[in-house]
């Protein structure tokens, strides 16, 4: 029995709580029942961090995403943004929270006193406004982003400058994937 399986052994599990390590049973059995009507399928994508080309959109000079997840229905989308520059990407506010998990690299925010490096996760809370920079020692910065509601696009005095939502995002998606030959509804693996 490996660590795990001997630590498995001393939790405290709940009041009638049955852990059966028979493997001829139907404890080990998968869900034999109906999935909910109406449910969307999983969304299943090996290799996220794929270098084919075609499936990182360019969104500004040496700046790509690659689209994750397009949830139209609650209003967020996941994306890996990658980053071969250093300086600022952008400035924007938040309509919603946003979850950010560091695979390479690091940014940071110059209006806060942290740095995000390669490792770390972040939480970014509604109605917050920061300058997205990648530091000039930082060759590549790759960080996957779950973005809920909108970015706000604004100048240094908060004035509104543009946007960005998962309805953009998926125009965006669209027409690149259009011109590059995958037809733009290659969009919809990416739709739940």
């Amino acid at each position: 029995m490996n660590d795990m399986g001997k630590a498995a052994l001393n939790i405290n599990y709940p009041s009638g709580f049955v852990m059966d390590t028979k493997v001829n049973n139907d404890s080990a059995a998968p869900y034999r029942g109906e999935q909910p009507w109406g449910m969307p399928k999983d969304l299943v994508i090996p290799r996220a961090l794929d270098e084919d080309e075609r499936l990182w959109v360019p969104v500004a000079p040496n700046t790509w995403s690659r689209p994750l997840h397009l949830n139209t229905s609650l209003g967020y989308y996941v994306h890996i943004l990658k980053v071969t520059r250093s300086g600022i990407l952008q400035r924007h506010r938040h309509s919603g929270p946003v979850h950010a998990y560091v695979i390479k690299g690091r940014w940071f925010y110059p209006e806060h006193d942290w740095v995000a490096e390669e490792g770390s996760y972040i939480f970014e809370p509604p109605g917050e406004t920061h300058t997205l920079t990648v530091p000039d020692d930082c060759q590549k910065m790759i960080t996957l982003f779950t973005i809920f509601g909108a970015l706000m696009y604004v100048d240094p005095d908060g004035n509104s400058t543009g946007y960005d939502d998962v309805f953009t995002r998926i125009k965006k998606y669209r027409e690149y994937f259009e011109k590059i030959g995958l037809g733009a509804d290659y969009v919809r693996n990416f739709m739940r």
